[in-house]
């Protein structure tokens, strides 16, 4: 990487041209998630995507039927832009994968939900078919798939696998169906294994907004899906089938998957697609991985940007952000030792209130300075880094499967 003297983009200018609105969480939204960033992704990170349990590699699908593994700091590192073998492709259809999810046993794997998708045809879904691909972590190679039945589902649009590793979730229409992971197997490979029942239905579960990606969090299933640029995340307890609002957007954009990492200032991420021809993207214009934290009991503090640098590295896709800020209650009043965010960055207020926190960003974006301290927080508008620059390209990809 490229070292060495860099330009400094004043604050003024900066804050000027960069601030966008801190919030756009709807009348409903019941406020346990608060967003505190935005990145910047290529449009191959498009359909969703899942984490390893070591939370060190995010793997990425699109912008149709590629799959892409990254660093959780959002570097990527290896890609196919085609990860569906030809002659899958020939025999089933097969063109798309949704949300995918991981999947412990054989060295760790990565379940690729398979449909056929046709935009122009009536109907769209062509082969009335759904399987789970299976991907090797390591090398992208596809290994096999297992086909389910289509009597019970006609495609596979998401994945996600339950905390025990038992089931992985999917859905068919307005229910939730679960498949035993153990039946996941290549003894069970298509085109000669069986065809894959489900063992668990629960009717009715799936959202009114759809299902466009899921991760479990603290045994609910977290669902995201969108209508009518309505923009929502559900928890649904797998149990009973019960579901309750966690999260609602008003943007522009398309809904895709969601997980679950501790990385760039948040703990769950929603992928946003730039595809929406009625309004201006909110995130655009490229693929957007939002960033969100729980949101703490109070909002008590005013954060003030008081200095912002932003050097660009010369050489490199690396840029270093500086931020100087001062964290007060009651508009006066410092607050001493309050935890500051700024996406990867931390630091902590001195008796002043005042804190510099520093960061280093892979990729473009619009990041939040969030400061909390016990139960009460306060946050800034985004500032967008470098998002009038095109976006880190994909790594190059490996060859296509086929």
């Amino acid at each position: 990487m490229g070292r060495g003297r860099a330009p400094t983009i004043a604050l003024a200018a900066v804050l000027a041209v960069a601030l966008t609105l801190a919030s756009t969480a709807s009348a409903r939204d019941p406020g346990r998630w608060l967003l505190t960033g935005a990145s910047s992704m290529p449009n191959d990170y498009w359909e969703g995507l899942t984490s390893d349990p070591l939370e060190a590699t995010l793997f990425f699908i699109g912008p149709s039927q590629g799959l892409w593994h990254t660093s959780p700091q959002l570097v990527g590192s290896a890609g196919v832009s085609r990860e569906i073998p030809s002659t899958v492709r020939r025999r089933e259809g097969y063109n798309h994968i949704g949300d995918p999810t991981w999947l412990d046993g054989e060295g760790g794997r990565v379940v690729l939900p398979m449909e056929c998708y046709n935009p122009a045809a009536n109907p769209t879904n062509t082969c009335g078919t759904g399987s789970f691909g299976i991907a090797d972590p390591q090398t992208l190679v596809f290994r096999y798939y297992v086909k389910l039945d289509p009597a019970k589902i006609p495609k596979a649009m998401w994945a996600e696998t339950s905390p025990n590793g038992r089931f992985i979730w999917t859905s068919s229409g307005d229910d939730l169906l679960a498949y035993r992971s153990s039946d996941v197997t290549r003894a069970n490979a298509a085109p000669f294994g069986p065809l894959l029942e489900p063992v668990r239905r629960l009717t009715g579960a799936v959202p009114p907004t759809g299902i466009t990606g899921a991760v479990f969090r603290h045994g609910q299933l977290l669902l995201a899906g969108e209508s009518n640029h309505v923009y929502q995340v559900w928890a649904v307890d797998t149990h009973t089938g019960d579901r309750k609002l966690k999260l609602e957007m008003h943007i522009c954009g398309e809904s895709e998957g969601l997980d679950l990492i501790s990385t760039l200032g948040g703990r769950l991420h929603w992928l946003i697609a730039p595809a929406d021809p009625e309004c201006n993207l909110t995130f655009g214009p490229t693929s957007a991985l939002l960033h969100f934290v729980r949101r703490p009991a109070r909002e008590r503090y005013e954060v003030g940007i008081t200095h912002l640098r932003v050097q660009i590295q010369p050489g490199s896709t690396q840029t270093q952000v500086s931020a100087t800020v001062k964290v007060v209650r009651d508009s006066s009043h410092p607050v001493h030792g309050a935890r500051v965010r700024f996406a990867s960055g931390t630091a902590r207020t001195g008796e002043g209130g005042v804190a510099v926190v520093s960061t280093t960003l892979d990729t473009p974006g619009r990041f939040s300075i969030f400061a909390r301290k016990g139960n009460r927080y306060g946050i800034t508008r985004r500032v967008a880094i470098n998002v009038e620059s095109t976006p880190t390209a994909a790594p190059a990809a490996l060859p296509d499967r086929g």
